[in-house]
């Protein structure tokens, strides 16, 4: 081992100012005079040796994730909720947009257009089951006695229709979200001929004679829970309207009805009259009830002719007859 030593010597100020007067005195003019001059700073040419030049360090690029990614992999990690398309995360070979000359579409990487759409990857069927199964514990169980649409029909007679949709815009609120559609059979009502007619009258329109269901549409609030409210307001004053009678309901007479109804009128009377007991206990009377109403309502034609025709020789059975 060698050992290096450094030898430290201490000089005084005042000698050293004696040595720079010296040789400031023994110098020429011409040096002296060189020596007072302004010199230039020259900074291009001068060059540090201790500068050294900066080297560009190059970040490592791995791989996509999605070369990396197994077959058996569970996606719902990978891809857990909505967000917008990743081209390194998807290992499918998607394709979006379009180019000249018949080329093919151009691939997911630096594709903008796949970025402008929403898109649906985080709902696959097993996460759509995984979903499920965790929102069970917040659901009741769904009664086992309506095991059929005729049960729930008669117990749940409301349906209640609404929409939710994805939109791309600074809020979140779509303004068709806001809509509430309300079905219901009329015939769950259990209303009267009287407030059967009134609740027509003023349904207008909303009544399909079809399945006899009455629809309502709410889409005047901007909330949802606003126009719900709405319509089961608008149901509700419906039906005690429609069995509400007004003074001027109790002066109406037969001659004003809107619909020809058999009980109320003297074809009844007659019937029972020439049989001696009531329309009930007659055969074929409902029958004849029927075509005498359609007759009555519908005016004369080849079908409500020939029904009651039919009707009436059923009922005084003369069948056999022309």
């Amino acid at each position: 081992m060698m050992n290096l030593s450094r030898n430290i010597e201490r000089v005084p100020f005042r000698s050293i100012e004696k040595q720079l007067v010296a040789s400031y005195c023994n110098s020429s003019p011409q040096t002296q005079t060189k020596q007072e001059e302004f010199r230039a700073l020259n900074i291009r040419n001068v060059k540090d040796p201790f500068q050294t030049r900066r080297r560009l360090q190059k970040t490592a690029v791995f791989p996509p994730r999605a070369d990396q990614m197994p077959v058996d992999q569970d996606w719902g990690s990978v891809w857990p909720g909505p967000r917008s398309f990743h081209p390194a995360t998807v290992p499918l070979p998607v394709r979006q947009g379009f180019t000249e000359k018949g080329a093919p579409p151009p691939n997911k990487f630096n594709n903008a257009e796949l970025m402008k759409i929403p898109n649906f990857l985080h709902l696959t069927p097993p996460v759509i089951k995984r979903q499920c199964e965790a929102l069970k514990k917040f659901c009741t169980p769904w009664p086992k006695a309506l095991d059929n649409e005729d049960k729930i029909q008669k117990n749940f007679p409301i349906e209640v229709i609404s929409s939710d949709y994805c939109y791309s815009s600074p809020t979140i609120r779509d303004p068709m979200a806001r809509i509430i559609t309300v079905k219901f059979k009329l015939a769950s009502l259990k209303l009267d001929d009287r407030a059967r007619d009134k609740f027509l009258r003023l349904v207008g329109p909303r009544y399909n004679e079809e399945n006899d269901t009455v629809t309502i549409v709410t889409d005047r609030c901007p909330l949802k829970k606003q126009n719900y409210d709405y319509a089961m307001y608008l149901v509700t004053a419906l039906f005690h309207e429609s069995k509400k009678v007004e003074p001027w309901e109790e002066m109406k007479s037969e001659a004003d009805m809107e619909i020809y109804c058999w009980e109320n009128n003297a074809s009844k009377k007659n019937i029972e009259a020439l049989f001696g007991c009531k329309s009930e206990e007659i055969p074929n009377a409902a029958e004849y009830s029927e075509a005498v109403s359609h007759y009555m309502n519908e005016g004369e034609n080849d079908y409500t002719i020939s029904k009651y025709g039919e009707a009436v020789k059923k009922l005084l059975k003369l069948q056999g007859t022309n």
